[in-house]
């Protein structure tokens, strides 16, 4: 499926097969890392050769890209887990990016719309992501699109994300 934002910008599943689109998820999210947002730092050379193939062996997985005519310009990985207390799917916004010299067009919303659509196919009960306090656009952009923070009773507050590395 595809959604087409303009004349030249369109939305696109991902197809991991596909050497194009492989190409641009990983162009995309070297982009993405090395980006102050991403964490500043480029993909590891790992990374880069074994990313589509680790992303193809788990059904989980699924990618949305965006193109401005045959030039890669917008990415939003997710990941399928599990809600327990609904016993249904959940996708999780892993990554969202959209290269520089195209944001504030729309594209990141049109490439959620669709990671949604996906979800709902999947029987997903809700969608979440992570993201940075300091990233204002994105937390607009999330919110205007629906998602909020986290929380069960507002008198146990909001969720917190953390990590633990184990390497």
């Amino acid at each position: 499926m595809s959604i087409a934002l303009n004349a030249q910008v369109k939305i696109v599943r991902a197809d991991y097969a596909d050497t194009a689109h492989a190409a641009a998820l990983v162009m995309l999210l070297d982009a993405y890392a090395s980006d102050p947002a991403g964490g500043g730092e480029p993909l590891t050379d790992f990374a880069k050769a074994n990313l589509v193939h680790e992303l193809a062996l788990r059904p989980q997985a699924y990618s949305v890209l965006a193109f401005d005519g045959t030039a890669p310009v917008g990415l939003v990985n997710c990941i399928e887990g599990f809600s327990t207390f609904a016993c249904k799917p959940l996708v999780n916004v892993h990554d969202v990016a959209v290269l520089a010299s195209h944001r504030g067009r729309g594209i990141a919303e049109l490439m959620l719309a669709e990671a949604e659509s996906v979800a709902r196919e999947r029987g997903a009960v809700k969608m979440t992501l992570e993201v940075l306090s300091g990233n204002g656009g994105a937390l607009r952009l999330y919110e205007r699109v629906g998602f909020a923070g986290y929380q069960l009773d507002p008198a146990m507050g909001t969720a917190r994300f953390m990590q633990k590395w184990l390497y």
